[in-house]
């Protein structure tokens, strides 16, 4: 009952972080909550890959949700021996922890390069990303964070959200990556093993 509340909470901190994904990711594409940008296609590519709307978000629910289910072991069994059904569900547990790994670990790469490339906006040589190639130094430089015309201070708007999916993401990351090492070392080192219990008999 203890391993269950335990894991059920690491599992539970997964939905709000989700949640939360989901709801940055929307903002990126209406930069000042206008809908123009988006329409014309004039925002950053990496907004497009739905990292935060698809893989932080919708997939970690997922993964949350069936998480949750294999946490509480005691009420499933998957073959007669109790032994063998708890290793049976701490291994699915780390493969869907991993695969939660996987697709937060996508959000936080595909938003670090979001941030790095910068907005891509209308200065006064047109439309393009005026900080591409920078290689992210933009960023500790606010003063010429002016060339960016429109949207306006679209600059700001991208490195604040940008920030909060990597932070949300890497959150994900971390509690999936508790989750594989914990579940793992019950597995490897004998919590429910049958040889442990041979030896006792």
């Amino acid at each position: 009952m203890g391993s269950w509340k335990y894991g059920g909470c690491l599992s539970c901190l997964l939905i709000p972080l989700a949640l939360w994904s989901i709801i940055v990711n929307i903002l990126l594409y209406f930069p000042n909550g206008q809908t123009f940008y988006a329409s014309s296609n004039k925002l950053t590519s990496y907004v497009w890959y739905f990292e935060g709307l698809c893989f932080s978000g919708v997939m970690m629910l997922i993964v949350a949700a069936v998480l949750l289910v294999l946490d509480n072991d005691n009420r499933y069994k998957c073959c007669q021996s109790e032994n063998c059904s708890k290793k049976y569900m701490k291994l699915l547990s780390v493969i869907f922890s991993a695969f939660g790994i996987a697709v937060s670990g996508y959000c936080l790469v595909i938003s670090a390069l979001g941030l790095v490339q910068g907005p891509y906006c209308r200065t006064q040589d047109g439309w393009h990303y005026a900080f591409e190639g920078t290689a992210g130094r933009f960023l500790t430089n606010s003063s010429i964070w002016s060339r960016c015309l429109e949207p306006a201070h679209v600059v700001e708007w991208n490195v604040i959200l940008f920030s909060i999916l990597i932070t949300l993401s890497g959150l994900q990351v971390i509690i999936c990556l508790i989750r594989v090492v914990i579940h793992l070392s019950k597995i490897l080192c004998g919590t429910y093993s049958v040889i442990i219990q041979v030896s006792q008999q």
